[in-house]
């Protein structure tokens, strides 16, 4: 089968290839690929500038939908022919306290897809039956391959921040999970929702617009955070959602957010933060991580792509397997927000 394999460690590292389609275990489920989302993380990987361990040759992608082909001895739930999507965790340990409890994204020998494990920019892909959900009948396989990031958004929003209707939020980047924080928070009917990027963003800042924002910001010659601190009554955000992997975004979240408010973290960086924490301390203010999602929100975020309430493919653009580098390349340059891959086609 093809597959999108990122084969050595170095800048540019990624073709085409052909590699064998993957053995059941009796409680495997093989999915035939419809859609794959590329992530930031696949970006990260093709320039060899990732801050997480690899697995190299590795088949990339962890975003994806398709149709199941056929499942192992032990498999009940599904069937061939079921239309499927699949969580990231392509393997846990399921014994750890974090597995016994639910919360098995923060599993410590947690193994992804398309990082430690292959993934699913293939004609074919093998997961757990454990991780696998139902798609409705109306939703599309390009937009349920896009059930992954919908779901960090949802977690960070939902889960793990602190929000209510007529709160002021932020969204540093606009980047597919910011976009898909703006939808989130939306339906939390915020009084104020502003995105901030940069002129390089044009384009996603015109999505966040049509996503929900009410003001976005190109912040590049602007004092983003006397911006940010001029609406309302002065005293900033009540939450700010980071979703850039540096630390410049994290100081400015740290200024301009209100005190007794929350900074959710999400976009990764590996470089040091490089500043004083000391006023986020004065503020009183929370600072949240949040890390990918579980079981029951995935179930939760195809029912809301079901009823409408959010769409990420206005955001998207689809391509063939074999052009794979121009959709790495397009999102990269930021012509676009997100890029999918659809296996089947050439």
């Amino acid at each position: 089968m093809k597959a999108i394999v990122n084969y050595e460690a170095g800048p540019g590292r990624v073709e085409v290839r052909e590699v064998p389609v993957p053995e059941l275990g009796p409680k495997d489920v093989l999915i035939r690929v419809q859609a794959a989302g590329v992530c930031g993380s696949d970006l990260h990987m093709y320039h060899d500038s990732q801050g997480f361990p690899v697995k190299r040759p590795v088949t990339l992608g962890h975003e994806y939908a398709g149709v199941v082909e056929k499942v192992g001895s032990l498999v009940t739930a599904f069937k061939a022919g079921d239309r499927v999507v699949s969580e990231t965790p392509a393997y846990i340990c399921e014994t750890c306290i974090y597995c016994r409890t639910g919360q098995y994204n923060l599993c410590p020998t947690r193994r992804g897809f398309g990082v430690l494990e292959d993934g699913a920019m293939a004609q074919f892909v093998k997961t757990r039956e454990a991780i696998v959900h139902h798609v409705p009948d109306g939703i599309p396989f390009e937009m349920a391959a896009l059930t992954e990031p919908a779901c960090v958004a949802y977690n960070a929003v939902s889960h793990h921040s602190r929000i209510r209707p007529g709160d002021y939020v932020v969204v540093f980047g606009p980047g597919p999970i910011g976009l898909m924080c703006v939808q989130i928070a939306k339906l939390f009917s915020p009084g104020r929702l502003t995105v901030v990027g940069t002129a390089r963003d044009k384009k996603r800042l015109e999505v966040a617009l049509q996503f929900g924002a009410d003001e976005v910001i190109e912040a590049e010659g602007r004092d983003v955070v006397s911006e940010l601190l001029s609406y309302g009554d002065g005293f900033g955000p009540d939450l700010i959602l980071d979703a850039v992997g540096v630390s410049a975004t994290l100081k400015q979240s740290i200024d301009a957010v209100r005190p007794n408010g929350q900074i959710t973290k999400i976009g990764w960086g590996p470089a040091p933060v490089g500043f004083s924490l000391d006023p986020l301390i004065q503020k009183a203010a929370r600072l949240q991580g949040s890390f990918s999602h579980n079981y029951p929100m995935w179930e939760k975020v195809l029912l809301m792509m079901a009823k409408g309430e959010i769409n990420p493919l206005p955001m998207a653009k689809c391509y063939g397997i074999d052009d794979w580098k121009a959709a790495f390349d397009e999102m990269d340059s930021l012509q676009h927000a997100k890029s999918i891959i659809l296996p089947q086609q050439s």
